[in-house]
């Protein structure tokens, strides 16, 4: 999401008065801003790199991949965020550590079309399967024809491509501009509509449909269980679609929900923040009333956009909670034997998680907790 705090100063005066850097600003006038970059989004590089190869590694083995569209989305999606991290780091390295990455000639245009392209990408695949686990839901007798392993290949592409067009309009609004030594906007008004429309489609549009849909999935769901059409915790299942459950999709568009829609509001809020004098000696922008609300409204942005960043590295954690066989596949990935016999044990005296899957033209529906 376009929401990062990477501009200290949005309008920097085109006088001939020297600034220090704005990691040095920065340290002067908002030092906590700095310190949650610093400590909490290494923390969050880590657990993404680690959690997501491992996804990765899981859902699109050969023995899943070929029968589950759902794993399909979700093997993606983790590719997706792997990427999003490396492009982050190279932001980060900028904006916190005050190393020169991406802020020269040429390479201001193609790193925002990088770092912006998978951003665009993550809410339409969490669309994408939270439509695909509806229609095994809601419409099962359609489950057959659209949800399969084909197709979803044909959505990712397309969403693929899709983020691709929209990312490359950034080549257009930024450029490098040698008065401040970084990346400047071309066309603030055309950037302005453009982000404000993205932002409101892929940010605020897209994830409120997530939750329209998974509401009725919610409820369709609880209609089945009152009617009696909920398989018994004794009956047997088979085939490798029975890897993604109902819940763990639940879970992972959830919290896709709650993390998204805090940092659109927050990033929305942005134009209505004043700046202070930029013109002012930077020792007294602490004591400036304007100045003091703008760093701290900068602050809680930060925050904010952490907590957002997590959506790029605990997907791996919901899949191992709500998943006995993603749970499973990690015990066997790091020999952990007896674990993963407590697994088993648990798996066999407990409810199969949900899962919900067509035969000769009738609806099965298994409900479940997460292990």
């Amino acid at each position: 999401m376009q929401n990062n705090t990477t501009d200290v100063i949005a309008n920097w005066p085109t006088s001939n008065i020297s600034y220090p850097s704005k990691v040095k600003i920065l340290e002067m006038v908002a030092p906590t801003a700095l310190i949650i970059d610093r400590v909490i989004s290494p923390l969050w590089y880590c657990l993404g790199f680690i959690g997501n190869i491992i996804t990765v590694k899981i859902w699109l083995s050969r023995k899943v991949r070929r029968t589950n569209p759902s794993a399909i989305y979700f093997g993606t999606l983790a590719i997706v965020q792997f990427i999003y991290l490396v492009f982050h780091i190279i932001m980060e390295l900028q904006i916190a550590w005050d190393i020169q990455t991406y802020e020269r000639p040429h390479l201001c245009k193609v790193f925002n079309f990088l770092f912006i392209s998978p951003q665009y990408l993550v809410p339409l695949l969490v669309l994408g399967f939270t439509v695909e686990r509806y229609i095994a839901v809601c419409h099962p007798f359609m489950k057959e024809n659209l949800c399969t392993v084909t197709r979803a290949k044909i959505v990712i592409v397309c969403f693929s491509l899709c983020s691709l067009v929209l990312g490359s309009i950034q080549t257009y609004t930024w450029e490098y501009s040698s008065v401040i030594s970084g990346c400047t906007i071309v066309n603030e008004e055309f950037h302005t509509i453009w982000t404000w429309l993205t932002e409101s489609i892929l940010f605020f549009l897209a994830p409120a449909m997530v939750l329209v849909i998974n509401i009725l999935v919610i409820r369709e769901i609880r209609r089945l269980s009152v009617e009696g059409a909920v398989r018994l915790p004794n009956q047997q299942t088979s085939g490798t679609s029975n890897v993604v459950s109902t819940i763990t999709l639940l879970c992972v568009s959830f919290y896709f929900i709650c993390t998204l829609l805090p940092a659109t509001i927050v990033y929305a809020l942005q134009s209505a923040i004043r700046q202070g004098d930029p013109t002012l000696p930077i020792p007294e922008w602490v004591n400036d009333p304007i100045w003091k609300n703008y760093f701290k409204y900068l602050t809680i942005r930060k925050v904010v956009e952490e907590i957002c960043l997590s959506n790029y590295a605990a997907y791996f954690f919901i899949y191992f909670l709500t998943g006995v066989f993603f749970r499973r596949e990690c015990l066997k990935l790091f020999k952990l034997r007896r674990l993963l016999v407590k697994s088993r044990l648990n798996h066999n005296g407990s409810s199969e998680y949900s899962l919900v899957q067509s035969k000769t033209m009738a609806t099965e529906v298994t409900l479940t907790t997460p292990c």
